[in-house]
């Protein structure tokens, strides 16, 4: 048997299991299966969001279950293991499902897709479409589509990493069918890059390369000065150039020194001049005068006979 003849024949034996076993569980939230065959036999795991339907008392549904796929599709010794669901709202075929049992019991089609769609969402997902095909209101077929969030349609990314279900459901008005496609939240594509998780890098200050005329910034406080504007020009006179800097303490004194009003400036000037004692002369003036030339006369020393003789000769 050529490859190309065993693929399709596993392929076909694989597909009549799942709709086997999808009969066998609808009612226990059915997820789809794995086969891989063993040199002992077929190795299924059965993915269920209710195990314990699947498994039944005592075990007596999983061993009915194996020995239909023995008797009814010649597998032999068939090992299905259970494997229940974490997150049934990831799972479309689980959604697909319920979606059609919602439909079984008359609810409206739009609200019960867009039920799901909501509780995938919120599951995590990063994007979802629902498509609902059939007689939806009249008799002619139409469709209904609703989506959100990221859902790549072509390349790769669609292929491998897009989860895609398909499920029938039988109503009076006909047939109608269910087509639930959603992306998980672990899916990666090639043109979303993170760079969560790189080292960070540390540079040492001494590494800095300052351009040429930039001072590096300094902690230390700047003192605040404030600069006096030059006073007004003199009639007849130039302008100061030089402009002053006043310190805080004499700006200070500035402002007590005009606090103080004219009027009270004025009132202690006249205050210190009444205050100030006037002397009258006690002695005439030509008693003055003499006592000055007694004075003058005893102050001149005494030539002596000896002195004068000298300075005539």
């Amino acid at each position: 048997m050529s490859v190309v003849k065993r693929i399709i024949k596993d392929s076909i034996e694989r597909l009549k299991v799942d709709e086997l076993l999808a009969k066998e569980f609808e009612q226990a939230g059915y997820g789809g299966i794995t086969l891989t065959k063993t040199p002992l036999g077929a190795q299924i795991n059965l993915f269920t969001m209710r195990p314990g339907r699947v498994i039944g008392r005592r075990g007596r549904a999983i061993n009915a279950a194996s020995e239909r796929l023995e008797r009814e599709l010649g597998i032999s010794n068939p090992q299905i293991t259970v494997v229940e669901v974490e997150v049934p709202e990831l799972d479309p075929r689980i959604m697909a499902s319920r979606i059609a049992n919602a439909l079984e019991r008359g609810v409206h089609y739009r609200r019960a897709i867009f039920w799901a769609l909501r509780r995938i969402m919120e599951s995590g997902a990063l994007g979802c479409e629902i498509v609902i095909r059939g007689k939806l209101r009249s008799d002619r077929t139409r469709f209904e589509k609703v989506g959100d969030g990221y859902l790549p349609k072509a390349g790769e990314p669609a292929l491998t990493q897009l989860k895609s279900a398909t499920m029938h459901v039988k109503l009076k008005r006909g047939t109608l069918g269910i087509n639930v496609t959603l992306v998980p939240p672990d899916a990666k594509f090639p043109d979303k890059i993170s760079l969560d998780g790189l080292p960070e890098v540390e540079v040492p200050e001494e590494e800095y390369e300052l351009p040429e005329g930039v001072e590096p910034e300094t902690s230390e406080p700047t003192v605040e000065t404030e600069v006096v504007e030059p006073q007004a020009v003199e009639a007849g006179g130039e302008p100061s150039e030089t402009v002053e800097e006043t310190t805080a303490e004499e700006k200070i004194g500035e402002q007590s020194v005009e606090q103080v009003p004219e009027a009270e400036a004025e009132t202690s000037r006249e205050e210190s001049r009444e205050i100030e004692p006037t002397v009258e002369p006690t002695v005439e003036p030509q008693k003055a005068l003499d006592e000055s030339n007694e004075e003058v006369e005893k102050t001149e020393p005494a030539v002596e006979p000896g002195d004068a003789e000298a300075q005539e000769g």
